[in-house]
């Protein structure tokens, strides 16, 4: 079956496989007469389609993996907008996430039960029960680091059991501890038998997903640098030398295949097309030209002629409307928008920047400056950029240029060259930002927020209060008693 008929089975019994009805009717189903047996094969695509499509051509809003994505790129000063600018004064950060727990959540919750249950031996003609479910552990564990670095203490141990209404909000701590084990579990989990035919990321490929749960684990650990550095240093360590290795090459580079086609294209060309009035920040086109970064031209599109101007950011509708009145200002590049462009999710710059820092916070051995300007370069390549002297007249000047004996600023330096980076990835652009304080971001002046100050996470959906309210309010106690944007994640202790 090729990818789209794949696609389009799975989007069909999506409405079923994506919430509990779809448990209780099917799954646990009594009726000998009714096939109580769902095939893993298209749960797996749904959850891995229903994770990074936007929902289909006409819909404004829809599943993505990162819901609350275009929100993420406001926050850290990517993006502002020229028109409604609610989103850039933080008045819409109450987030859903059913999207996550009613959707792919639940289809691999299925996909680990079938393999590990009676089902087993039916699960198996869809690959062996062991690569299914470290495929399954992998991806769920990627999705529940999004969920909890969102909102915190959230639904984890008791998520996604359909016996289980109301839930208990699961400390963070314990749920990163638990993600650690998951992805070391699943990388000495896959046992070399046929492959999981549902995964349309990797083609089941094993070496593939190893690097991913390796350089995912890297990157999770290092989260834990202000909050929790003995744990993250072990974890570290470990993943870098794990079986299976990490992702080092552009080869490697982690992204959905989103196709040429309106039904299953990348989401932001659902944005850019119907002209979204959203652009670069000027804080962000400054930063990129003052150390003439030949990024510019690949992230964002000229103002006028040659010239690239941003945004100003965080004016309310007034003073906004005033300003674009008079000025152009620079939209995303085209190599960010096709229909089939790529959604990088995890990339060999990301993480040999992640290696650089390990290096200079003492947490391994290395080169920190190589691992930095071979992550700079390789970031470059994955742009298109290709010229060797350009790309060392950039690296070589004093204000990229790192000195390793300064750890400091040599920390900062990474910080910064992993939020230009990560463009246009604004959920971990997000995290990071709140977790180096770099770079340095100034809050909307028109913030509409309690604080006026940058959100440190997204609130609770807001119903609940009333679903699950128990919960939800020891859950909030952490915050005043507040549903509060402005409370901070455990690792969060910039």
């Amino acid at each position: 079956m090729k990818f789209k008929e794949i696609i389009a089975f799975t989007l069909l019994i999506g409405v079923l496989s994506g919430c509990s009805k779809f448990k209780d009717e099917y799954l646990h189903n009594p009726d000998p007469n009714v096939n109580t047996t769902a095939n893993t094969s298209f749960l797996f695509t749904n959850a891995l389609v229903k994770s990074c499509l936007r929902g289909n051509a006409t819909t404004v809003n829809g599943d993505l993996l990162t819901v609350g994505y275009k929100e993420a790129t406001f926050f850290v000063q990517y993006f502002g907008q020229a028109i409604y600018p609610d989103d850039q004064l933080y008045q819409n950060t109450f987030g859903e996430w059913s999207s996550y727990y009613s959707g792919p959540l639940m289809d691999l919750t299925t996909i680990i039960e079938y393999n590990t249950g009676d089902k087993k031996t039916v699960a198996a003609a869809n690959g062996s029960n062991n690569n299914q479910l470290a495929s399954a552990r992998i991806w769920k564990a990627y999705l529940f680091s999004i969920v909890t670095d969102r909102w915190g203490d959230v639904p984890y141990f008791q998520a996604c059991n359909p016996s289980i209404i109301t839930p208990k909000y699961d400390a963070q701590k314990d749920i990163y501890y638990d993600l650690f084990k998951e992805l070391k579990e699943a990388v000495a989990q896959f046992d070399g038998g046929a492959v999981f035919k549902g995964d349309i990321m990797f083609k089941g490929d094993a070496t593939k997903w190893k690097k991913f749960a390796n350089s995912l684990r890297m990157v999770l650990a290092l989260r834990l640098s202000k909050i929790d550095p003995t744990k993250g240093r072990a974890e570290y360590t470990e993943a870098l030398t794990a079986n299976g290795g990490y992702i080092a090459t552009n080869s490697d580079n982690v992204s959905f295949p989103y196709l040429n086609d309106i039904n299953y294209r990348n989401p932001w060309n659902n944005n850019i097309v119907n002209d979204e009035p959203i652009g670069l920040t000027s804080f962000f086109v400054d930063l990129l030209n003052y150390s003439n970064d030949p990024r510019l031209p690949v992230y964002a599109r000229p103002s006028t002629g040659t010239t690239y101007a941003g945004l100003p950011y965080g004016l309310d509708p007034a003073g906004i409307a005033s300003w674009t009145s008079s000025n152009s200002y620079s939209k995303m590049g085209t190599a960010f928008y096709q229909q089939n462009s790529p959604g990088y999710l995890l990339t060999a710059s990301q993480v040999l920047l992640t290696r650089a820092e390990a290096v200079l916070l003492g947490w391994t051995t290395g080169n920190a400056k190589t691992d930095y300007e071979s992550a700079i370069t390789l970031n470059m390549q994955q742009n298109g950029i290709t010229d060797a002297n350009a790309i060392n007249t950039y690296t070589t000047q004093a204000s990229v240029l790192m000195n390793a004996s300064n750890v400091s600023d040599a920390v900062k330096k990474v910080a910064l060259q992993k939020y230009i980076a990560l463009y246009p990835n604004g959920i971990e652009a997000f995290a990071e930002w709140r977790r180096t304080g770099v770079p340095a971001l100034t809050p909307a002046p028109f913030a509409v927020n309690d604080s006026k100050m940058i959100p440190r996470r997204w609130g609770y959906p807001l119903d609940e209060g009333t679903l699950n309210a128990a919960n939800y309010n020891a859950a909030i106690a952490a915050y005043g008693n507040k549903n509060s944007i402005d409370g901070r994640v455990w690792w969060d202790k910039l």
